[in-house]
């Protein structure tokens, strides 16, 4: 749900040029190329490219183009394309000033910046239960569903430790975007943040 609500923020046109940043397994990517966008999917973890090859051909989606690229060191030219996507991925990012001054780069001037991304919630007494079931709950589930407690864990000591989203938007404005948003989903639980290159 909330990366179909992500795309239509988005709004792909016909024939644009848009960034999907780590973007490898494809979720984000092929919703953009069924708006009839051309889509280039770039991630820094070529494992996660092949499995978004993968389901690509299991889909037969055909026509996006797949690279390995840091986002904090894209090699593309200046104003190479009219959108930039990163649904769950910037709290990955080590220097996400950078990243941002990448996305900004290669956008075309009137290009569109957009960022999915997990938050903490602004839901008043919410955030107690949040964390209790986040920290303790979490972890557990992911231990007895996958058998790996510490990637869930990480998970949420990734999502903690992401800046706020009043800040993160001051690092957006910071990078050269104009017209910044931040659009809070659940309480905050998730937000999408945007930005124009003007």
């Amino acid at each position: 749900v909330w990366k179909d609500t992500f795309v239509r923020r988005v709004k792909p046109q016909p024939g644009e040029a848009i960034l999907d940043m780590a973007g490898g397994t494809g979720d984000i990517a092929f919703r953009l190329a069924d708006r009839g966008a051309s889509v280039t999917v770039a991630d820094i973890n070529q494992e996660m490219l092949d499995v978004g090859v993968e389901r690509a051909l299991e889909r037969g989606i055909d026509g996006l183009v797949w690279s390995r690229q840091n986002a904090e060191e894209l090699r593309y030219p200046a104003r190479s394309f009219d959108a930039y996507t990163i649904a769950f991925g910037i709290r990955n990012v080590t220097r996400i000033d950078q990243a941002l001054a990448e996305a900004h780069r290669v956008l075309k001037f009137g290009g569109r910046f957009f960022c999915l991304e997990f938050s903490t919630t602004e839901w008043p007494g919410f955030k107690g239960a949040y964390d209790f079931y986040s920290h303790k709950l979490v972890p557990q589930i992911g231990q007895a569903i996958a058998g790996d407690a510490d990637s869930y864990r990480y998970l949420i000591e990734s999502i903690r430790r992401f800046p706020p989203m009043p800040e993160f938007e001051r690092m957006i404005r910071a990078a050269g975007f104009a017209r910044t948003k931040v659009e809070p989903i659940l309480g905050g639980l998730v937000a999408i943040h945007s930005g124009w290159k003007i």
